[in-house]
């Protein structure tokens, strides 16, 4: 099954490092941000774990449970915290999901649906595209997938940036221009009319050209 930004994020119920959840209740009326690993004790993932970690209260000021994933096992994943907590400052202080046959791996699209054995008999590489990052709404909808290499640590802080945006734009009739920051202007999205506009804007905005109609950030 291959996923795309609208769909329903897939429902699951899986271990975790934080006992038995299924997914969609697990998030409640919050947003999500899954984000998954190919393999435990591998580098580049265990500094991604510890940054997440450190970053978990700006999510949490925005509504926003994190939840990782590694296809392997849950007391696997507790064996790596402690790793993780000596050489990056933190240890997860959120669920990470054991995917020791594969199930969520699968049904998130990262591996193949034929993909074979379980987490033991397989390598980081054989799992090389568990390194995706969803974005998930408080409808359970997909609002952004980001998929990386092995070799190319995720930035979580431009994760934390596409969450404030998705966040916005969900809220107002508005998109973020490139490179966008919390507080910077914003542009009124295309099917809004300039009548319609006015209304929503009534201090007016600047256009450059009639389609790029920049206002101030919406509160």
């Amino acid at each position: 099954m291959s996923l795309h930004i609208g769909d329903e994020a897939p429902d699951f119920t899986a271990e975790t490092t934080e006992g038995t959840i299924r997914f969609h209740e697990w998030i409640g009326d919050s947003w999500a941000i899954l984000f998954s690993h190919p393999k435990d004790f591998t580098p580049v993932c265990t500094t991604e774990l510890g940054y997440m970690a450190g970053l978990k209260p700006e999510f949490d000021k925005r509504n926003c449970k994190i939840i990782g994933l590694s296809v392997d096992s849950v007391a696997d994943h507790k064996a790596w915290a402690k790793d993780i907590e000596e050489t990056q400052g933190h240890a997860p202080n959120y669920p990470i999901i054991g995917d020791t046959d594969l199930k969520v791996a699968k049904l998130y699209d990262m591996l193949h649906p034929n993909a074979s054995g379980t987490a033991k008999e397989r390598t980081a590489v054989d799992n090389a595209t568990v390194r995706s990052v969803f974005v998930i709404g408080p409808d359970k909808k997909i609002k952004a997938i980001l998929t990386y290499p092995m070799s190319t640590g995720r930035n979580f802080d431009e994760v934390l940036r596409l969450l404030d945006s998705l966040q916005l734009t969900a809220k107002h009739k508005v998109a973020t221009p490139v490179n966008w920051k919390q507080g910077q202007d914003v542009i009124i999205v295309p099917s809004v009319s300039d009548e319609e506009a006015r209304q929503q804007f009534p201090q007016g905005w600047k256009a450059p050209k009639p389609y790029l109609r920049i206002v101030p950030q919406p509160k």
